[in-house]
């Protein structure tokens, strides 16, 4: 892991290891910030996630749901 101030110091370093295969994390403030990965990883993982991504539509129709009771609620007079 590396700090914000490093990471710049070094960034050769990072980017050589990234390449190499192993992700490298990047602290801002002693928080995790960000993860610098190889463009190879970065395309395998977002080929991944689309095709495993269902429609929005599917998503909605997914919904565990069935019946529900509704609040029987009756309209209040108004005075105009």
């Amino acid at each position: 892991m590396w700090t914000l101030q490093d990471a710049k110091n070094r960034f050769s370093a990072v980017v050589d290891a990234a390449l190499a295969g192993t992700p490298q994390e990047v602290t801002r403030r002693g928080k995790p910030a960000v993860v610098i990965l190889s463009a190879e990883e970065y395309r395998r993982l977002l080929e991944g996630a689309v095709k495993s991504r269902e429609s929005f539509a599917d998503h909605l129709m997914g919904f565990p749901g069935g019946e529900f009771a509704r609040a029987q609620a009756a309209p209040r007079d108004v005075n105009f």
